[in-house]
């Protein structure tokens, strides 16, 4: 790896980190991270991936008060304790505000096969968010082998539209997830399920 390390050091020694140093990430570390997401494997090597980088303490306020919005109407609607909907909402607009970076991930359908029927539509969709996935992956190991640390988060899957508005995305950018990007303020350990807990060979 660029930095010494090995390969195996770099997968194994990734965690999710959630919090941050205060200090900015320099862009060019944030251009390598998104050269490496590029040169992931996607479906008919269509590179269905974008990328929005918010840096920008106002923009990423912006973005976590309208996802915020969004959140507390929808556990509203589940019934939650508003005690809890407070908490929850509280807690993410604090992930987002407080990472130095965020990666916004998105999937495009433009450059990939279309189909009339939907089964073979949806696998197509399918494939361009794998492809996403595959070079989400590919920044967090990045940016562990960088230095920094990183964490995925799901939530735009669940407010798609909320994040296209409030970023001003083009309108074929589909929301898929973010990763906050960041020099970490703190050490986490996590183990693994055994293999034999989640494999089969036939």
């Amino acid at each position: 790896m660029s930095r010494g390390k090995q390969l195996r050091d770099v997968i194994f020694g990734r965690r999710s980190i959630r919090r941050y140093e205060p200090r900015p990430v320099p862009r060019p570390l944030i251009l390598e991270l998104l050269t490496a997401a590029t040169w992931a494997p996607s479906a008919h090597n269509r590179q269905p991936w974008r990328f929005a980088v918010i840096e920008s303490t106002g923009q990423k306020a912006h973005l976590a008060a309208q996802m915020g919005e969004r959140l507390q109407r929808d556990l509203t609607a589940d019934g939650l304790p508003v005690a809890v909907i407070q908490q929850d909402v509280a807690r993410s607009y604090q992930r987002i505000t407080s990472a130095p970076v965020v990666i916004l991930l998105s999937a495009t359908m433009a450059d990939m096969d279309a189909y009339p029927d939907k089964r073979r539509a949806g696998h197509e969709m399918t494939m361009a968010v794998q492809s996403v996935a595959m070079a989400g992956q590919n920044i967090l190991l990045a940016a562990h082998d960088a230095g920094l640390g990183a964490c995925w988060m799901c939530a735009p899957l669940f407010c798609p539209d909320v994040v296209r508005d409030a970023l001003s995305l083009p309108a074929d950018w589909l929301p898929q997830g973010m990763l906050t990007v960041g020099y970490p303020a703190q050490a986490r350990s996590k183990t693994r399920r055994p293999l034999g807990d989640v494999t089969i060979w036939r």
